[in-house]
């Protein structure tokens, strides 16, 4: 048995995708452990760019299994569109299992995501408004409709129709458009039909997989800083996308993971609110933001730039036990002359080495950086870390130093030629 997770060590957007993408090439199984489609992975195949929200990377890969994990949240309208976009695309052999103990993302919870957004005028925690948080308020307070009821199409309507009952008499309240049962039901019904073929227990699949030794490459969605207990609440998501909830949102024991890579960024990124201790908006953020494409791939917005942060990256590995750093888009940093590296945070004229619980206390943390000379040279060629410019290597050895975590992966580009493995992850 070999099980290895991916999980992004920042705010998300890291590059989790590509990093999955490659590792798939030796995986039997991927599987996504949490989340919708609020967020997404980019992955670059046979030169064309896929943007994937739901199915996990390795459904490129034809002999691969692709498991959707009970810890998710579905959107089946957007799960279709996601299966439709890929056969469009000449992916015609979709390997996939979809959990039957998965919860649905449904119609009242993009307007709820909405509406609670808007009822906090200047507070808002910048969501997607893909319904995600209310979904996951669902299965906290036991009237979630999971894949299994959604596949019986009795029980659905039966679940449908309770709930949009009582969604409606908030909507009614807030003076939004009332939906109809029927309605919802028969667009849904559809979707019902398609995908009841993927669905299975999971649970019991993946055990049977790792009993028998085979690889599984576990994907998380978004970043650690996003984790709802570990992040920087209330500016997270609505799950935990650390490998501490791999086993519960799997179906699996803690003992069948081997291997935890942490993926981020040569530098830092942020989409929507929160506190982004070394943010700047300057020539250099701009350039980075250019160079990097860094936009949003479910929203489009701008993202936010930011030197590295080892605060960060610490915690991310205290949560999530990371065994390995991955860290991408190295050759964004080219050309600048000086990088910065945040080393700790100054707080109430003391220095800390922490990310504090109280977002009033996050947001007076002020960065404490060194400096490192940067490099000019081409790096988007380069096949080994010897042969990085001098000044590259040293960053990148002081952050492996500051993190107390080996380097695993670098990446030089987006292509899947351009990414160097220095540690074999599979065992």
């Amino acid at each position: 048995m070999s099980g290895v997770v991916v999980v992004g060590t920042q705010w998300g957007d890291e590059g989790k995708g590509k990093i999955t993408d490659f590792l798939a090439e030796k995986a039997d199984v991927v599987v996504r452990f949490q989340g919708g489609n609020n967020a997404g992975h980019t992955i670059v195949f046979e030169n064309k760019k896929f943007a994937l929200h739901l199915i996990p990377s390795g459904i490129f890969r034809k002999e691969t299994l692709n498991i959707l994990g009970n810890g998710m949240v579905i959107n089946p309208k957007a799960l279709i569109e996601e299966l439709e976009m890929l056969n469009n695309a000449g992916i015609k052999e979709i390997n996939l299992a979809i959990s039957d103990r998965a919860h649905l993302v449904l119609p009242y919870h993009t307007i709820l995501d909405k509406l609670y957004e808007d009822l906090k005028e200047g507070k808002k925690v910048g969501t997607t408004n893909k319904g995600i948080g209310p979904a996951y308020s669902d299965k906290a307070s036991r009237i979630g409709i999971r894949i299994c009821d959604f596949v019986d199409l009795d029980v659905f309507y039966n679940k449908l129709n309770d709930n949009i009952t009582y969604y409606n008499k908030i909507f009614k309240l807030f003076g939004k458009s009332e939906l109809r049962v029927n309605e919802v039901f028969k667009e849904y019904k559809e979707y019902s039909i398609r995908i009841k073929t993927y669905v299975k227990d999971t649970g019991i699949l993946l055990n049977k997989e790792l009993d028998e030794g085979k690889k599984v490459l576990f994907e998380g969605a978004q970043g650690s800083l996003l984790c709802l207990d570990h992040g920087t609440y209330p500016y997270v998501t609505s799950s935990s996308p650390t490998a501490a909830s791999v086993p519960l949102n799997t179906g699996i024991s803690p003992m069948f993971i081997d291997e935890v890579i942490g993926v981020t960024k040569a530098y830092s990124t942020r989409v929507g609110e929160g506190y982004f201790a070394t943010e700047f908006e300057d020539e250099i953020a701009k350039r980075i933001r250019d160079v990097g494409n860094e936009y949003g791939t479910t929203t489009g917005r701008p993202r936010r730039i930011g030197w590295i942060d080892t605060v960060v990256l610490r915690h991310s590995k205290r949560v999530s036990g990371i065994t390995s750093l991955s860290i991408m888009l190295l050759d964004v940093l080219t050309n600048i002359d000086i990088l910065k590296i945040c080393v700790a945070y100054k707080l109430d004229g003391e220095i800390i080495d922490y990310i504090p619980a109280s977002i009033k206390d996050v947001e007076k943390c002020i960065p404490i950086y060194i400096e490192l000379p940067g490099w000019d040279e081409d790096i988007t060629k380069t096949t080994k870390f010897s042969d990085l410019p001098l000044n590259t290597q040293r960053y990148l050895n002081k952050i492996n130093e500051l993190t107390g975590v080996d380097l695993g992966i670098f990446s030089v580009g987006p292509d899947r030629t351009q990414t160097i493995v220095l540690k074999e992850m599979y065992k």
